[in-house]
């Protein structure tokens, strides 16, 4: 496993880009896009981010988010945007 340096700047804004499982354009269905959107929209409510701009492509999104004042806690809202997003969707 890569040894990647990750940056924790509370309220920073971040640029993201996820790939798909195998590079499997998955993001061209329509349900798992769906699925997506109620994933973002419900981890938000609980731990909020704005974002910035959004990049959906058939293998992969590229996004920026802005997280809160004291918070850098993007790779648990990640954690939980995949996993709602596989469930919704499966």
């Amino acid at each position: 496993m890569p040894n990647y340096i990750r940056t924790n700047n509370p309220g920073a804004t971040y640029f993201f880009t996820v790939v798909s499982y195998l590079r499997r354009p998955v993001l061209t269905n329509s349900d798992v896009r769906a699925a997506l959107r109620q994933a973002i929209a419900e981890i938000r409510c609980d731990r909020p981010f704005d974002v910035l701009a959004w990049v959906l492509l058939p293998d992969h999104l590229h996004c920026i988010w802005q997280l809160p004042d004291g918070d850098s806690d993007y790779s648990m809202r990640w954690s939980a945007i995949k996993r709602l997003t596989t469930q919704k969707s499966g």
